[in-house]
């Protein structure tokens, strides 16, 4: 198929095309591997998994037009579109119902980007891949034979208009070898279609720019899912994510990870300052331990607790044994708490793990010993390889009982998150947010607070972003959050709060 000949039929026989691609032409925006527009969007997921491979939804299209949009990103699964597991042969059938998504993009002023969330010998989700793309030469050729019929398919269809986005989030894998592998890709595509505009996810996944893709003349996207701890909580996918605090925003940046001798470079206490003129219960809340680790809290050096975890098969104290065959060790999910008191006329509290791999503390609660008081509580980044630091505890401190030296605000993204890409982009990388947005047991209000710091990062920053996703956990439409009163749209629920936000920032 052509887009001159079987494209242009498929157009032609749409109903209200010539109405709706009028208006929609003044909508197209250059794009460019050195400058991508600000576009606004959504992730579309009909072909995100094999097992939920459906046809893309006009009114989807409609919907995100007519709200006053401007991009879609179809994350996909190669398995939907070969032929009875036979990666090498393509199914004609479901690429024309990709070939519909497009043309929809074409009828509604939308630009598509398609995206191989899972390529042919990689994926981030489960199963892995049988193939490794980053190794194996059959992988590589066969993804490349792949990504060759995308761009002979849509040939001639402008980049104003479609984009590809080769693979999804790449993760444990360096430099030299993700920009030698994504050459191979650009090499088919272009061989194909010299024109067409790529976009590479960033490494780490999506995380950090690849300045070794320059030479290949391709975009690249980051993502927004920092804090982690925000967009993740209680996501059912994520280990040890239903043991996070309730997330709060802006917040304090605490970090809980503490490590044994076995990793020098990030061993430390976690030191909490301040004078105790009351005797306090000291809660501590263990999320996952590695291995072994032996925790021990300390007032003003007076050793108050003293804990051993050891992680093994099976049954225990631990909410569930989870066995790393890559390490050849259990990092089991203990969800428990350790206490302890604090004495009245202390001035400092250190915890420590003394012994093993590493573990983490995921909660800190302080209650006065007197009867009725209330606990004071904040919750524990983290984040992997961060030092564990200092807080200082004030009860009646105007700014709250717990004082970290860094605040998680929309200055902290900035520094954090947008910073490092507008190196690449003074390089001449146009970057763009393909993917972002939290989980729907995040608290609205909070994921509110925290979804505008980030788009008007963004919007100082000139890049385009794609809201995961446009129906579902994490939508505008049928996102089934407990704490939000939803409106009616075309049968769909509506999170109106959210959609009038992300309007705001759509201009």
């Amino acid at each position: 198929m052509t887009w001159r000949h079987d494209m242009a039929v498929l157009l032609i026989g749409m109903t209200g095309f010539a109405s709706a691609g009028g208006a929609a032409e003044s909508r197209w925006q250059e794009a460019t591997a050195q400058k991508l527009p600000r576009w606004h969007g959504f992730n579309l997921l009909e072909k995100f998994q094999k097992n939920a491979n459906k046809p893309f939804v006009e009114d989807d299209f409609r919907l995100i037009s007519q709200w006053g949009f401007n991009f879609v990103r179809l994350p996909m699964d190669y398995r939907c579109w070969i032929v009875e597991g036979d990666w090498r042969r393509l199914n004609e059938d479901v690429l024309k119902e990709i070939d519909q998504a497009v043309a929809w993009g074409e009828t509604y002023g939308i630009h598509v980007c398609l995206n191989f969330h899972r390529a042919p010998g990689y994926t981030v989700a489960k199963p892995k891949e049988a193939k490794n793309l980053w190794t194996d030469p059959e992988a590589q050729e066969v993804c490349a034979l792949h990504w060759g019929a995308f761009a002979r398919r849509y040939k001639g269809i402008p980049s104003t208009r479609l984009s590809f986005n080769l693979m999804n989030e790449p993760g444990d894998v360096d430099s030299p070898t993700y920009a030698a592998v994504v050459k191979l890709l650009v090499d088919a595509i272009r061989q194909e279609d010299p024109q067409r505009l790529v976009i590479c996810d960033g490494l780490q996944w999506g995380s950090k720019p690849c300045l070794e893709l320059l030479p290949l003349g391709v975009a690249q996207a980051t993502r927004g899912y920092t804090p982690f701890q925000i967009t993740h909580y209680k996501a059912s996918w994520v280990n040890g994510a239903d043991t996070l605090p309730v997330p709060s925003w802006p917040r304090l940046q605490i970090y809980g990870n503490l490590y044994g001798p076995s990793k020098p470079e990030y061993a430390g206490a976690l030191r909490l300052d301040g004078l105790f003129a009351e005797a306090h219960r000291l809660r501590l809340r263990v999320g996952v331990v590695s291995s072994k680790a032996t925790l021990v809290v300390r007032a003003d050096g007076a050793e108050i607790l003293r804990r051993q975890f050891v992680c093994g098969p099976g049954e225990g104290e631990w909410k569930k044994a989870d066995f790393k065959a890559q390490y050849d060790l259990y990092q089991n999910l203990y969800d428990l708490d350790c206490e302890a008191v604090i004495p009245a006329g202390a001035k400092l509290v250190e915890c420590v793990n003394e012994a093993g791999d590493w573990m983490q503390l995921t909660e800190l609660g302080l209650t006065p010993q007197r009867p009725g008081a209330a606990e004071l509580k904040t919750g524990l980044d983290t984040s992997w390889g961060r030092k564990p630091g200092s807080v200082r505890f004030d009860p009646a401190g105007a700014a709250g009982p717990f004082v970290a030296l860094i605040c998680e605000n929309r200055e902290w993204l900035r520094d954090t998150t947008i910073a490092p890409w507008q190196e690449a982009e003074a390089q001449g990388v146009g970057v763009m947010v393909g993917e972002w947005g939290a989980f729907n047991k995040t608290p609205h209000d909070v994921f509110l607070r925290w979804a505008e710091d980030c788009l008007r990062n963004w919007q100082e920053a000139g890049w385009g972003w794609s809201l995961w996703n446009f129906r579902g956990s994490f939508g505008v439409l049928d996102s089934d959050r407990a704490d939000v009163a939803y409106e009616d749209a075309n049968g769909h629920k509506l999170d109106r709060a959210l959609l009038e936000l992300l309007q705001r920032y759509a201009k």
